[in-house]
């Protein structure tokens, strides 16, 4: 099993980047995948269009407010297990999980602590497993992130994006992540013409190249499954994963 996460500022394209990681390895016969969306902003299912499932949120949450009325016999913990597998939306060649969000100020420990121990059991069942991570860096002070093979870094051709990646790659250093090999995309290169900060080579190792398809795609509500082979997106995003690949 490899897993690949994505993290980034928002606004970077981490989620069009993780939904055209699962394309792609589905169109190269690298089933099944499992797609993890841990931005409590979900909008993964989205972006790949197909229906949301039941939030992991959702499903603890509803465990909590039935627990001391289940039958006799039955343990928490295997109502919850239970009812997390119901969570999993399946498609085809793949599977998608989604985080959610909780209500109100409340901290989102025990459904990442839940999250960490399912996903412990369940990702060996999958060729890949591909996680877009919340925009900023929550996810890794939580330790969300945890035993992946690649971490995927998203900016834009701005300072800011640029320092935010930075302070993603000191986080990682300082909290000891267990993340086999860090890299930068630099996201939508060619749409951001007028801005005139000019990057450094060294400051990104992919370049995905902005997408007209995927705008409009985005702005009509269309979902990137069916995103043509010829996508200048897709093909660069192909690449991407080739030299992971021979890493």
């Amino acid at each position: 099993m490899i897993s690949i996460g994505v993290a980034g500022k928002g606004g970077t394209g981490k989620t069009t980047l993780s939904a055209l990681i699962v394309i792609t390895l589905l169109r190269k016969g690298k089933k099944p995948v499992l797609a993890v969306d841990a931005d409590p902003n979900s909008n993964l299912s989205e972006t790949l269009g197909i229906a949301a499932p039941q939030s992991l949120v959702e499903i603890v949450d509803s465990v909590m407010e039935v627990k001391d009325n289940l039958p006799a016999g039955l343990e928490k913990t295997k109502y919850l297990e239970f009812k997390i597998k119901e969570a999993i939306h399946e498609d085809e060649g793949f599977d998608l999980l989604m985080m959610g969000k909780t209500e109100g100020e409340g901290c989102y420990c025990h459904a990442n602590s839940l999250l960490r121990e399912f996903l412990d059991r369940i990702w060996k069942n999958y060729s890949f497993v591909v996680m877009d991570n919340e925009a900023g860096l929550e996810h890794l002070s939580r330790r969300t992130s945890r035993d992946l093979n690649f971490l995927l870094i998203t900016t834009h051709n701005t300072r800011n994006s640029l320092l935010s990646v930075k302070r993603i790659k000191e986080m990682v250093q300082k909290l000891n992540l267990r993340i086999g090999k860090t890299f930068v995309v630099m996201n939508n290169v060619g749409y951001f013409q007028h801005n005139t900060y000019q990057q450094d080579p060294q400051d990104f190792d992919f370049l995905i190249p902005y997408d007209e398809e995927i705008l409009i795609r985005s702005q009509e509500g269309k979902g990137l499954l069916n995103l043509p082979d010829s996508s200048p997106a897709l093909i660069a995003v192909r690449k991407l994963l080739d030299n992971l690949m021979e890493l």
